[in-house]
């Protein structure tokens, strides 16, 4: 590449590959100057002998590694999520194009971007993917011993609790009722489930001990129904939440508030959008549920308010908000009550 070519690139995208980069950039006035497809030894080597510039990429596997990188070495990387790049893209689809796409898609003003996540972030999602696959496996298999024992007759109450309890005495029952073949089989799955536990516990416990060291998941876990689960998946997700303006906008991108169907004067609320990180929304969900089922487990906070105070001010209680069209699945029919009112007979200070 020449010294000219080089000092001439103001915009770079970059579409990421497992082996190979495709690289398309821009000069001030949005010319393409550049189109090379580089190899993955290639990139960081010739990032570091050109000047400055502002390069972008799709939020994918390699993508915050290869930001961190780039942005040692003097350059403005951004990530950005694919399905707002793919507007940009012309023509029939290659590589090349969804380079270009970028190039063109990370020069917006009101584009949103992907923070770049740390090491240590990555690190935290990698044990919460684990824990949640092994998680999921442990449900598979509690579900498979159901389903065989309901096949011979035997029902257990709902709860994981009661079948660990009832599993020794069915499995005792005699030969009648369960064959010995049957037996050994859901021995070897009892088994199964014991050594997911271990590991889940030990995952669970790795988790905790992260959490209990970052300032973020413990300011984090003074928030009712919030512990070390949640507020870890959250500092691994979002960090500080730099990209968010206000907590509503989290919201909107977890996928808790209603998806709008409006157009024209009319305004049209439906479900919760769903988008986003599933995980954390899942999570968040059932904090909710808990908080609202035992409240009675949640001490209010120490800045003087009383339980029924603090109650009172949460937002998950107020007709028509955000946490109660979520909680409730659709609007109420006091949607439109105004707030309650705050006594100041119930608050120590004010």
């Amino acid at each position: 590449m020449s010294q000219k070519l080089e000092s001439a690139i103001a915009v770079i995208g970059i579409d990421i590959g497992k082996n190979s980069f495709h690289v398309v950039g821009h000069d001030e006035r949005g010319a393409i100057v550049l189109r090379q497809k580089w190899s993955r030894g290639q990139v960081e080597a010739r990032f570091a002998n050109m000047p400055p510039c502002l390069v972008g990429m799709e939020a994918c596997v390699g993508a915050h590694h290869l930001s961190r990188k780039l942005n040692s070495l003097g350059h403005n990387a951004r990530l950005m999520p694919a399905k707002y790049v793919r507007p940009y893209s012309k023509g029939q689809k290659n590589d090349f194009r969804d380079a270009e796409a970028i190039a063109e898609a990370v020069q917006r003003p009101t584009m949103k971007f992907v923070a770049t996540k740390t090491t240590d972030q990555l690190d935290l999602q990698a044990l919460h993917r684990v824990r949640e696959r092994l998680v999921s496996q442990r449900t598979g298999i509690i579900n498979q011993i159901r389903a065989f024992l309901l096949e011979r007759g035997i029902a257990v109450r709902q709860g994981l609790r009661f079948l660990r309890g009832e599993l020794p005495r069915i499995l005792a029952t005699p030969p009648d009722v369960l064959s010995p073949r049957m037996v050994h089989i859901i021995e070897d799955l009892a088994g199964d489930w014991r050594r997911l536990d271990e590991r889940v516990e030990g995952m669970s416990n790795e988790i905790e001990a992260f959490a209990r060291q970052d300032a973020g998941c413990e300011r984090l876990m003074s928030v009712p129904g919030v512990g070390p689960i949640i507020s870890s998946a959250m500092v691994a997700a979002i960090g500080a939440g730099d990209v968010f303006t206000k907590g509503r906008d989290f919201a909107a991108w977890l996928g808790l508030v209603p998806k709008q169907i409006s157009t024209g004067d009319r305004t049209i609320l439906g479900k919760i959008s769903r988008r986003g990180n599933r995980y954390l929304r899942v999570l968040f969900v059932q904090a909710a549920w808990v908080v609202l089922i035992k409240p009675q487990s949640w001490e209010p906070p120490k800045s003087g308010c009383t339980a029924m105070c603090w109650r009172s001010r949460s937002p998950i209680n107020w007709p028509g908000s955000p946490g109660a069209f979520l909680l409730m699945g659709a609007p109420s029919k006091r949607a439109n009550s105004p707030r309650p009112s705050l006594n100041p007979s119930n608050c120590r200070e004010h």
